[in-house]
C-alpha cells in the first residue's frame, strides 16, 4: 500500500487527497478515500498502471465479492 500511495502522491497531481483506513475489528477491511481535482484526475488515476498492480494483488483475496466503489459529494466538514 505504501508504493500505490507514493505512485498517487508522484505521479497524480489531480489527486488532492488519498487516505486509507483500516477496520480495527476486522483487518481484513478497508475504506479508501479520495478526492480528485475533476473528473479527469479520477479517470486518469482509474488507468494507471499503479491502479492495475494494486488490483492485481488485492483481487485473488477478495473472499467477501469485488470491491465496491461509491461516489459521495462532501456537503461538510472540519479540519484543525
Amino acid at each position: 500500500m505504501t508504493e500505490f500511495v507514493r505512485y498517487v502522491t508522484d505521479n497524480e497531481p489531480g489527486s488532492r487527497l488519498y487516505a486509507a483506513w483500516q477496520e480495527v475489528d476486522d483487518p481484513t477491511k478497508f475504506v479508501h478515500l479520495f478526492i480528485f481535482e475533476d473528473e479527469a484526475a479520477h479517470e486518469a488515476h482509474s488507468r494507471s498502471d499503479a491502479v492495475a498492480a494494486f488490483e492485481a494483488v488485492y483481487t485473488p483475496e477478495l473472499t467477501a465479492g469485488p470491491v465496491v466503489f461509491t461516489d459521495y459529494d462532501l456537503v461538510a466538514a472540519t479540519m484543525r
